[in-house]
C-alpha cells in the first residue's frame, strides 16, 4: 500500500534568508556574462563563491553579444575575467588555466593556438599570456596594446585607460619580440618617443600617447 503523500504547510518550509540575494546576484551575473554553457559556468560561479575566489563574471555586458556558439572565442570581457582570477598568482599552471578557460566556455583550440605562440612549459607567466590574449583581440600590435590598456587600467570605463609605463613597456616589448617584424632598435626608439609624454603624466601611459603611431608602421 503506497505511503500517503507528505504534505507541508508554509510554516514548515524555511527559506534561508540569504538565498534570495544569492540568486538575484547570480542571475545578474549570468545576464552580464552571457556564458556559452550556463550549467558549466554556474558550477564554476558557485564553486568560486564558496571559496571566496574571484567570480567568473564580466564587469558589464559586452556589445555586440557573442554568437551563442560554443566556439565564439575570446572577448575583452572574458580576458579581463581571467585576469581577475589568475593575475595575483604571477605564474599560472597550464592545468589551472585550462580549467578557468573551460569554465568560461571558450574553445580549447583557441587556447592551444595562443600557448603555441611561445615556448611555455607546465606554467605560464600570466602577463605574457595576457599579452598574447590581447594580440588575438587586436588587429595590429598597437591595437593589441589598446586592448591591454583597457583591461589593466583602474580608470572608469570611457576614461583615459592609463597603465604604468613599466607595464606597457614589458607587454609591448614582449609582443614585438613575438611578432619578429620590429627590430630591437625600433622598439627602443618607440618606447623612448612616448616616454616623453608619459613623464608628463606621472609615469602613466595613455592610449592617446601611442595610437598616432599606428598609422606609421607599428
Amino acid at each position: 500500500m503506497p505511503l500517503p503523500e507528505t504534505m507541508f504547510c508554509a510554516q514548515q518550509i524555511k527559506i534561508p534568508p540569504e538565498l534570495p540575494d544569492i540568486l538575484k546576484q547570480f542571475t545578474k551575473a549570468a545576464i552580464r556574462t552571457q556564458p556559452f554553457d550556463v550549467l558549466q559556468w554556474a558550477a564554476a560561479y558557485f564553486s568560486a563563491l564558496s571559496k571566496g575566489e574571484p567570480l567568473p563574471v564580466k564587469e558589464r555586458l559586452e556589445m555586440p553579444l557573442a554568437t551563442g556558439k560554443k566556439d565564439a572565442g575570446l572577448t575583452p570581457g572574458l580576458l579581463k575575467v581571467l585576469h581577475k582570477q589568475l593575475s595575483s598568482k604571477g605564474m599560472v599552471a597550464i592545468a589551472e588555466l585550462r580549467e578557468k578557460w573551460k569554465h568560461l566556455g571558450l574553445p580549447e583550440l583557441q587556447l592551444e593556438a595562443i600557448l603555441e605562440l611561445d615556448n611555455f612549459g607546465e606554467e605560464v607567466e600570466w602577463m605574457k599570456f595576457l599579452a598574447l590574449g590581447c594580440s588575438v583581440l587586436g588587429e595590429s600590435l598597437l591595437s593589441s596594446m589598446k586592448q591591454a590598456c583597457k583591461i589593466l587600467t583602474r580608470d572608469p570605463e570611457g576614461g583615459a585607460a592609463r597603465i604604468p609605463f613599466e607595464t606597457f613597456s614589458f607587454l609591448y616589448s614582449y609582443l614585438a619580440d613575438i611578432d619578429g617584424e620590429i627590430s630591437e632598435t625600433e622598439i627602443k626608439a618607440f618606447l623612448h618617443e612616448i616616454k616623453e609624454e608619459v613623464d608628463k603624466h606621472s609615469g602613466m601611459v595613455l592610449i592617446r600617447h601611442f595610437l598616432p603611431y599606428s598609422f606609421i608602421f607599428y
